[in-house]
Formats: structure tokens, sequence, C-alpha cells
């Protein structure tokens, strides 16, 4: 059997508390997006996608020796944007801003570590964001996304520390995907 999942940092309280505001404001907004529930929003580090059940334990390992090497990431909140074009969005977002190198390097060693699984490496830059929603097909954006965005793009929070990454599991349900905390590790390291 295989568990679709994923390794992510949960957001703390102060950026938690900014992003439901600012989701729940963009909700009212007549763009054609299929909005993801605040409370499912996070930091993915790693989506592993479907991993057979007997993977799960090695690569519960592999993330606790990651994570005690390096210590807490400080970040907070840097504005808004899209993947896509203005004119052709996919993804509405908000961006993270702080210890990006570390970040990246830490992000870069969970997924070396996990390769052997068949865990497939993302080569793009590591670009933390947080997903406000995802643009349906053909979705027409004009003025009503560029005021969004003009709105937003002060979108900011205190610094908060990221402590503890998460193995989540998501089930696709059709109200939505479901996510189940399977396990944590805390940052206890010194990179």
């Amino acid at each position: 059997m295989e568990i679709r999942s994923f390794l992510a940092f949960e957001l703390p309280p102060d950026i938690m508390g900014v992003i439901s505001h600012a989701s729940g404001d963009m909700e009212n907004t007549p763009l054609n997006v299929r909005w993801v529930k605040p409370g499912n929003i996070h930091l993915t580090m790693v989506f592993m996608g479907n991993v057979p059940r007997e993977h799960l334990n090695p690569i519960e390992r592999s993330a606790a020796d990651v994570c005690r090497r390096y210590g807490p990431f400080n970040v907070f909140l840097d504005g808004t944007g899209v993947f896509g074009s203005r004119r052709n969005p996919r993804v509405l977002w908000a961006r993270l801003n702080g210890d990006l190198d570390r970040m990246s390097l830490f992000r870069d060693e969970l997924q070396k570590d996990l390769e052997p699984f068949g865990i497939k490496q993302e080569k793009r830059r590591f670009k933390p964001h947080l997903t406000f929603g995802r643009f349906r097909k053909g979705a027409k954006t004009g003025s009503d996304l560029d005021e969004l965005l003009s709105q937003y793009r002060t979108l900011t929070s205190p610094t908060c520390a990221l402590n503890e990454l998460v193995l989540f599991k998501s089930d696709l349900k059709p109200g939505g995907a479901v996510y189940t905390r399977l396990n944590e590790w805390p940052l206890t390291g010194s990179d």
C-alpha cells in the first residue's frame, strides 16, 4: 500500500494569523480560484507523492538525521505574487523571506537523502512560498488580479522561527485534501 505524503513546516501563529486574515479577504474577490483552506496552508519542503508504506520508517530516519544538523529557520511574509503570468496565472502565493540560503541547503539535503527511496528531486531553485489558491483553467483575471496583487504586495508578518519538520499524509477528498500528521522532528542542530 502507498501513502501520498510530503515533508513541510506548519506555520507559526503570528504568520498563520496574517495568512488567515488575508485569505478570508481574498476569497471575497470575483477571481476564479480554488482557495486553499487556511488550516491547510503550510511550507512544503519535499513533496514525496505516493510512497510505499515500507519506505516510511527509513524516510523518517533520513528526515530526522537532517533535522539534527540544522537549527530553526527565521522567516517572515514578504508580499504576494503568481506563478504563471498575470494574463495566465496558475497559483496565487505569499512569499517567505528570511533564512533562505540555509533553508535551501536543508531542502537539498532532504532530497539527496530521500533519492534512494525513489523520491524525485526538485531541480528548480527553492522559492519558499505559501499557496493561497490555484486558478481554474481559463480563469479571466484582468483588473481584479491587479487590484489584489497591489493590495497585498506589502503583505508582511513578524519574523518567526520554524522549529519542527512534519511528515504529512495527504488524502484527496471531494471537498479538498485532508492532511494528517504522521511524525515530526525538531530542528536541533547548529547549521
